[in-house]
């Protein structure tokens, strides 16, 4: 059984779901305070999927996930990056998903972060967006994901924008199959407004590692894992669960070992 690790902070907010979906898709989950992490960094080694999830992580004080980034590449940089070297998977959900990109994890450059080329910013609508939006598993280096499939799925950010430093940036992650999941219509035809919720380049929703093992998106899979979290679930043919729970029952497999 797939073993996971689900790390909280001040602020971080979504851990109970989080906990729930790892529970019905197959694994057994731990809730551990990052102050613990940092005092035994050894306890990784009984895990092997970490996931960082949802919320405010204090406060998103300075920049969204700033401060909890600062911390686990300051004082659990070398635990995490050999965690990710044995074969271990990551999982950044939203705020989670800023942390690891402030980590430097997505691009193996965890203790130099002057050498990120990657970025999370504010949305272009200058404000908060909070709707069900539509996701498109892009042919990547995450075998565990099924390419081409469609699914819905809430978003829930103030800083979702997908940057990058350059052109040559996003082409490396092209190149390497870091892409894995955009944002579409629900036909799965280009998204705009409101449909890409945060303006992000490329319309990219979610970016993997080059070995397919760390992971970050900003949409909520957590958040559809049942038939009736869907908004207009009594007006859909019926489903036995949510589509986010495919996506947690994928990764817990993959991650089984």
């Amino acid at each position: 059984m797939t073993r996971a690790l689900v790390l909280r902070a001040a602020g971080v907010n979504c851990e109970r779901e989080t906990l729930l979906a790892l529970e019905q898709a197959g694994a057994k989950p731990d809730l551990l305070h990052v102050q613990q992490l940092v005092d035994a960094p050894a306890r990784l080694d009984d895990y092997s999927l970490l996931v960082l999830p949802g919320g405010f992580s204090y406060g998103d004080d300075i920049a969204a996930g700033r401060v909890l980034g600062f911390e686990l590449r300051c004082f659990l940089g070398e635990a995490l990056a050999s965690f990710v070297a044995r074969g271990g998977y990551v999982l950044g959900v939203c705020n989670g998903f800023q942390v690891l990109v402030d980590t430097g994890l997505l691009e193996g450059v965890s203790a130099r972060p002057s050498e990120r080329t990657i970025a999370l910013t504010a949305n272009v609508s200058g404000h908060y967006e909070c709707r069900w939006i539509t996701l498109r598993n892009e042919p990547s280096a995450c075998a565990w994901l099924d390419a081409g499939a469609l699914w819905p799925t809430p978003v829930a950010h103030g800083e979702g924008r997908l940057m990058f430093k350059d052109t040559q940036a996003l082409e490396r992650l092209r190149q390497r199959g870091q892409i894995a999941l955009r944002y579409v219509t629900r036909e799965g035809g280009a998204a705009e407004y409101p449909q890409l919720p945060n303006g992000s380049t490329d319309a990219i929703a979610g970016l993997c590692d080059p070995t397919g093992r760390v992971f970050g998106l900003m949409p909520h899979p957590e958040r559809n894992v049942a038939p009736w979290n869907h908004p207009h679930w009594t007006r859909s043919a019926p489903r036995p669960s949510g589509e986010g729970l495919e996506f947690y029952r994928r990764l817990v497999a993959a991650a089984n070992r």
